[in-house]
Formats: structure tokens, sequence, C-alpha cells
């Protein structure tokens, strides 16, 4: 037989059972759509938080107290440290050469407010070099210039105290210090957790005196080239033990290393989450087998004819095959098309996702479809290929 008249053969049976087709299809289209979409969405947080980790900035050491990491929580937080990082401490690092320049850090909660208004706002002491090292811009003004009584606010913080008035030359209070508005951010959205637009910029000596704070949360370095990320952790980590009496009590991570192991492991729980949801294409390959077994017995006539016309065994086999197939290509297609429409759709309420199934996890969804429809359709199409034609047109 053709390969043509096999397959309008086959599409000639499952139209002869249109509501047996119809529940086997519909099966096979759900669990599809449940594997590619829920590997889209891991593949979509995926690329959201290593996204994250590039709008840090480029080749940026990230330096923390403490020599590692001892407690839970989103890192990179610290338990108690032995020695703090302090101001001279991150002077000190900009005599590596790989050091292209850094951004002292100290952060708190405090509430900031201008004439009757009011909020509570996260407070970030940094220097000028915090705008290019983050890769920040500026709506307004100038961020942080050399003059002690300055701040920068973010967009959204700026918008509820002043409306659309301009903010520059303005004093507003952080807790119970006043600074003069030197610049604005523009909008940054959100950055590993943190809203940019919701925090307020002073420098970072008085941030320190306003939390009385002499340590520093962190200080981020950005290397002078990709190349050079290894000799700068090399060099932060000789001055700083050089500085603490000889004891290496820092921890130093770079952006690489933090986005690798964050993709990983994203990667790895993306893989597992397809992995569970192909189960059900495992039950619906189940209900594969046991229709065709189910349609072998009532088509044993007809079985018996095609072998009484000259039909051979593997021809018989083939066609029996062909449906199980045919049917599980017809689901899965049906289940691609839905996950790639919720792929499309969802971004709209979560603008976080990245719309568009990944080419890869298409073809796996039609690979794992493709491999249950043979394998459970084997069976059916090896007993019918053994039917004996007399027998089976007698109907015994």
């Amino acid at each position: 037989m053709k390969r043509l008249d096999a397959l309008a053969f086959c599409a000639r049976s499952l139209f002869a059972q249109r509501a047996r087709t119809l529940l086997i299809v519909t099966a096979m289209t759900i669990g599809t759509a449940g594997v590619v979409v829920l590997t889209w969405l891991g593949d979509a947080a995926r690329h959201f938080v290593t996204g994250q980790f590039d709008a840090l900035g480029n080749n940026l050491v990230i330096v923390l107290p403490g020599r590692s990491e001892t407690t839970g929580g989103a890192p990179p937080l610290l338990g108690e440290t032995a020695r703090d990082l302090t101001l001279e401490d991150a002077d000190a690092l900009l005599r590596s050469p790989a050091v292209r320049r850094l951004a002292p850090i100290v952060v708190g909660g405090a509430v900031v407010a201008f004439g009757s208004r009011s909020r509570e706002t996260t407070v970030i002491g940094t220097t000028a070099d915090f705008l290019p090292v983050r890769r920040l811009s500026l709506a307004a003004g100038r961020f942080l210039p050399d003059e002690a009584n300055v701040c920068a606010l973010g967009a959204t913080v700026c918008t509820e105290l002043f409306d659309a008035k301009s903010p520059l030359g303005e004093f507003v209070r952080v807790g119970n210090r006043r600074f003069r508005v030197a610049g604005v951010l523009a909008s940054g959205g959100m950055s590993l957790g943190t809203d940019l637009d919701e925090m307020v910029a002073l420098p970072v000596t008085q941030a320190q005196a306003l939390f009385d704070s002499p340590g520093l949360f962190r200080i981020i370095a950005e290397a002078t080239s990709k190349d050079a990320v290894q000799q700068a952790v090399t060099d932060v980590r000789r001055i700083v033990t050089a500085r603490h009496d000889g004891e290496d009590d820092v921890t130093v991570i770079t952006q690489d290393a933090l986005s690798s192991t964050f993709d990983g492991i994203l990667r790895a729980l993306t893989l597992a989450v397809a992995g569970i949801a192909a189960i059900s294409l495992l039950v619906a390959g189940i209900l594969v087998m046991n229709v065709m077994v189910v349609a072998v017995a009532q088509r044993r006539a007809e079985v018996g004819l095609l072998k009484a016309l000259g039909a051979d065994a593997s021809t018989i086999r083939s066609l029996f095959l062909g449906e199980a197939v045919l049917m599980s290509l017809l689901g899965g297609l049906g289940g691609l098309f839905l996950g790639e429409l919720a792929s499309r759709v969802l971004p709209h309420f979560a603008p976080a996702l990245q719309p568009g199934v990944p080419l890869w996890a298409a073809l796996a969804a039609g690979l794992v479809v493709l491999v249950s429809g043979v394998a459970f359709g084997t069976a059916p199409a090896l007993r019918a290929a053994r039917l004996d034609p007399v027998q089976a047109l007698a109907r015994r």
C-alpha cells in the first residue's frame, strides 16, 4: 500500500470514530499544552532573573562583610560579621588597576517628608559613581554632587511628594535631617526585588550618620573589562586582607557567578517541572493504547478482509500504528497552539514574563508526543498484525 493511500486510510478510520478520536486528541492537547506552558513559565522566569543580574551593570564585583553568607533569604544577605567594611576599605580598593570605579553602599529605611506629605522609603547611602556603576540615569538635576546635605529622589517618591512640581532645590526631611534635592532618577523599575523608583539616595557619610552605622552594607566595584574581573577579585581579597590584619573576612561575588548560578538552578527547575507535566502525556498515551486495543477488537473483520486482499502483517501494523501516531500529532499540534497562545496572552497580565514559547521547548514537547504515540500504539498494532485472517473474518 502506498504511503498516501495508507495516510488516507488512517484519516478515514479516525473520522469514522469521531467521538473516540476527539477524546484522544483532547487528552493529548491538554497534556502537550501543560508541558509547553510550564516549560515556558520556567524559561521566562530564568530569563527574568538573569536579566535582573545583567541590569545591575557590567563586570561587577560585589564585596560583602563576612567570610560567607550565613543566613537565608534573597542573596546576598549576611549574618553577624566580625569586622565591618569601611569607607577607607572602599578607597583602598581603587589602588587595584583592575578596578575602574566603585560605589560603597549603606542601606536603611526612613520617612521622607515634604510639607504635609510623607512616606516610608528605602534610603541608599552611596557616592556619585553609583550612577554609572549601576547603569542608572537621571531625569533631572545631578546625582549627589560634592555637597554634604543633598539627595536624589526616585521617580515614584518624587511624584508622591511633589506631584508635577520640580523638586530641584527644594528641601526634604529624611529621618531627622534635611536635604536639598539635587536630582531625580529616571524610572528604573525593579532590580533584584528593590524598586529603584521608591528610593532616596544620600551621600554615604550622611547615610552612616543618619543610621548610626559606621560600616558599609556592601561595596560594588566595576572591573575595567570582563577579562579583568578575576584580577579584580584577587586584588580585592589581597587589599582587604592586608587592611584587616591578615584576615580574609569578606565575601567577594562576581556578577557572572551569581547569574550563572541562578541560571543553572532555574534551568534545572524548568526541566523538572516540565518532566512532572509530561506525566499527563503518559496518561494520554495509556488512553491511546486502551482505545486502540478496543478498536482492534471491534475491527477484526476489517483486519481479516485486508489480509484476505493481500495485506501482510507489516502493512496492518503500519496502519494501526499510523492511526495512533496521527491522533498524537493532532493533539500535539493543538497543545502547541494553546501553549503559544497562552505565552502571548499571559505577559499582558505579567509584563515581566517574556512572550513566546522557546523553540527548544516546542520541539521537545513535539518529540515527546510523537514518542508517546509510537510507544503506546505499538502494542495494539502488533496485536492487529498477528490476527489470523480466517478467524478475523469469522470474528472469532
